[in-house]
């Protein structure tokens, strides 16, 4: 503890006596901090509100929950349940992202997936544990959404672990990064339809032999939500290998939906 403590004091000198510009906007750095991004672009980052779907954290609610009333039907619909989720039934008994995927955070997202900057992957952790103390979404054990490990080898790290490491020490949980294992890899593709994400993650997941996960609550960490299709697979395995629950906690999330706060896409 001591020796982080006199690291991150000398990064924090190093910044102020040699400013260097941030990793997003090139705009120059002369606070003291071993994060290399600019309190404007961290400002930026489009925080979700604390009125979302019930469900999926999306905050696109259904138009017709927003007065507390349905339009046009017989049966009372959630007033927190976006019209995605009135369509689909997903295995994870809920999700909660930090922040809208877009803008200056779809940057620094992907600058931790290909560049393993720890004080970014700390910054992100603290988010996503406020998230969950917040929303008081309980849990016994913390797993990040793995890599294939062709994809780990390549990299040579897995970004949602790092996340899930500093979000498990705010949380004060245990992390079990090697719980779970990713047994299909993604396809090379970069642009896949939805169909195609929910396709190509059925039964790409599985817990690893001798996994202590039965009646354990899973906070399932992951960098970004885009149709829930990840985080969906991710709570099939733990579920069959007897967990008593899973929730999904991600940085950041695709908005597909205009909403009454101005957050759509």
């Amino acid at each position: 503890m001591f020796r982080q403590w006199i690291g991150d004091a000398a990064d924090a000198l190093v910044n102020v006596f040699f400013p260097a510009g941030c990793r997003l906007c090139d705009c120059l750095m002369t606070r003291a901090s071993r994060l290399p991004i600019c309190e404007q672009c961290l400002v930026s980052f489009p925080a979700l509100p604390t009125r979302v779907c019930a469900t999926c954290g999306s905050p696109a609610l259904a138009l017709t929950t927003l007065d507390g009333s349905p339009s046009g039907t017989a049966s009372v619909v959630d007033q927190r349940t976006c019209l995605d989720c009135m369509e689909r039934r997903y295995r994870f008994e809920c999700a909660r992202s930090y922040a809208a995927y877009r803008g200056a955070l779809v940057r620094a997202v992907v600058l931790l997936k290909f560049e393993r900057i720890d004080p970014l992957a700390a910054y992100f952790g603290e988010r996503v544990a406020s998230i969950a103390k917040r929303d008081g979404l309980a849990g016994d054990i913390v797993v990040p959404v793995p890599l294939h490990r062709t994809r780990e080898r390549e990299r040579g790290f897995n970004q949602a672990e790092l996340i899930a490491r500093q979000a498990a020490k705010r949380l004060r949980l245990p992390l079990k990064p090697v719980l779970l294992k990713r047994t299909k890899a993604r396809p090379e593709k970069h642009i896949l339809s939805n169909e195609e994400r929910w396709r190509i993650v059925r039964g790409a997941f599985a817990t690893r032999p001798g996994s202590q996960v039965d009646n354990k609550r899973v906070l399932l960490v992951d960098d970004v939500m885009t149709t829930g299709a990840t985080l969906d697979a991710c709570a099939a395995a733990l579920l069959e290998a007897g967990a008593k629950s899973v929730i999904g906690l991600t940085v950041a999330r695709v908005v597909r939906r205009e909403t009454p706060t101005g957050i759509g896409e």
